[in-house]
């Protein structure tokens, strides 16, 4: 996180050295809990000994965290998976989630309460009048090993609601794409959409909606979801473009019905949007879950150097909670850094997509 500096209002420049100070905190408590051999998780309490150095230490800050080396990718491919598991939580009920695996072993990630955690904090940024506590939730996307599964479903819980599913799977649609089985996709597609809409007619609680902006585009090809009673959508997925936002607002939903694009992920939880206002042109601007996961914008050549604001880079991830510790990992995508603002008092994201640099060697644009 760079400096405070003198280009923002002093207002907002002392809400952000309170962030950060927060964040601080956050980082040597997360740190002594990881590293703690009461505490933490196997996969830590081995790698400290190959570090030459004690993290409970030698981190103070969260700048401190740049003197480990780079996360990878691959210790999160295989197993055991319980070598994850803080010894704090080794008698808890653990779950698990899985992001990738289109091709070779999908990178694991355990959880206990943080998804819950994640949601609620979520929860809070919803306007109850486009998603009314008590009322039914409908998932409309990817579920099986995938976080969202549970996720979205204790969201609806958490708001008094009962969630409905309706799976798609993205690992099935990506070989019909590789293999040009074009019109197979588009009849597993509609296959989806059918189901879902048997839902949506026969159960009129249903007002709120997660799925992902190819669903929802099939979706309104059909039906008027404002006639069937849908009046908040959440809605996330590699399409999200500033593009797809303003179609989604102005002609595919109206006024009637609140669009809540998000960015998450198994291993971040979830970024929140900041509500679109004339002079950001429809760009979608995310804001991390701080002091739980930090979103930095990086130079691909040089990943330890954060990008000006407005600069174009990659996204480097950094999870802090009791059950995941992941610092400095490069995520697969890019985009442009964003200033703090009043409500996120930190840095966020703009129009965060695939990394351009992969090129055509991965399957991308799913959902």
């Amino acid at each position: 996180m760079s400096s405070v500096t003198a280009q923002f209002p002093k207002a907002l420049q002392t809400k952000i050295k309170a962030a950060r100070t927060q964040l601080d905190a956050h980082v040597r408590e997360t740190i002594a809990w990881h590293f703690n051999p009461k505490t933490g998780a196997p996969f830590w309490l081995d790698y400290v000994k190959t570090l030459g150095w004690d993290p409970r230490k030698e981190i103070k800050s969260y700048a401190d965290l740049n003197k480990f080396p780079w996360f990878e990718d691959e210790w999160l491919r295989g197993g055991p998976v319980r070598r994850w598991v803080p010894r704090a939580y080794a008698k808890s009920p653990i779950s698990l989630f899985e992001t990738g695996g289109s091709t070779g072993v999908p990178k694991s990630r355990i959880s206990f309460q943080d998804y819950r955690i994640d949601y609620e904090m979520f929860s809070k940024t919803l306007p109850d009048q486009h998603f009314p506590k008590g009322a039914d939730w409908i998932h409309i996307g990817p579920s099986g090993p995938r976080r969202l599964r549970l996720a979205v479903e204790h969201l609806a819980q958490h708001r008094g609601g009962i969630c409905f599913m309706v799976d798609l799977d993205p690992r099935w649609v990506i070989k019909l794409i590789k293999w040009g089985e074009m019109a197979m996709m588009e009849r597993y597609k509609a296959h989806v959409i059918d189901q879902a809409l048997t839902l949506l007619k026969a159960h009129p609680n249903i007002k709120c909606m997660f799925t992902t902006p190819k669903l929802l585009e099939a979706l309104c090809e059909k039906v008027s979801l404002a006639k069937l009673g849908i009046k908040g959508i959440f809605c996330g997925g590699t399409e999200m473009t500033p593009q797809f936002h303003r179609f989604a607002v102005e002609e595919l939903l109206g006024p009637e019905i609140y669009f809540a694009p998000t960015y998450g992920n198994t291993l971040m939880g979830l970024a929140v949007h900041k509500e679109p206002a004339p002079e950001d042109n429809w760009a979608i601007i995310y804001y991390p879950p701080m002091p739980r996961a930090t979103l930095e914008v990086v130079s691909p050549d040089q990943p330890d150097t954060v990008v000006p604001y407005g600069g174009t880079g990659r996204v480097r991830l950094t999870t802090l909670t009791k059950e995941v510790f992941i610092p400095r990992f490069l995520e697969r995508d890019e985009c442009e850094r964003e200033a703090p603002c009043m409500k996120f008092p930190w840095d966020g994201v703009r129009n965060v997509r695939p990394y351009s640099r992969f090129g055509s060697s991965v399957v991308e644009g799913v959902y």
